[in-house]
């Protein structure tokens, strides 16, 4: 008798086959003029249909040239990038760091140093992204004059006017 399972066995919850999720690309909240940076970022949200509910997991794909989102920080909500295939650059208030796989990053809440990931390679990257779900979070957006509410759900210029 073996211990393992079919390789045919069908999946159910709580696995889940990342290629059965459906992926969005380039898709984004943000108003115009800055959904262009993220135009070639492929994200599969892999906590939903898992029922997750505390935290977001993404398996996230970044085409040459794309970037994980606008330079930004968090008020309360911590965030984890794990890099599994390719090399990401990792832009800081401090700098550039490359990533490659194997590498991790995290940001806490409440520490005002924006952070994107950008595809600088001819290749594509992924990485997998967890987030808390904190309620109250404002995101910052440093290069840009935009800001995010969690609780309007609204991006703002930074002086509060709507976009």
């Amino acid at each position: 008798m073996s211990d393992e399972a079919p390789t045919n066995a069908p999946l159910t919850v709580p696995v889940l086959d990342p290629a059965a999720v459906g992926a969005k690309l380039g898709a984004t909240d943000y108003p115009e003029p800055f959904r262009a940076a993220v135009a070639g970022r492929l994200r599969k949200r892999l906590g939903n249909p898992l029922g997750i509910t505390n935290f977001g997991v993404n398996l996230t794909r970044l085409e040459p040239g794309a970037a994980s989102a606008l330079r930004h920080w968090h008020t309360r909500q911590d965030e984890f990038v794990y890099v599994l295939e390719g090399e990401l650059t990792l832009v800081t208030d401090a700098g550039e760091t490359v990533l490659r796989p194997g590498m991790c990053a995290g940001f806490p809440a409440g520490r005002p140093d924006g952070h994107q990931l950008v595809n600088r390679t001819d290749e594509p990257a992924t990485y997998l992204e967890v987030g808390d779900r904190t309620a109250g979070d404002e995101a910052h957006y440093p290069d840009e004059d935009l800001r995010y509410d969690s609780v309007t759900d609204l991006f703002t210029h930074r002086d509060g006017t709507p976009w």
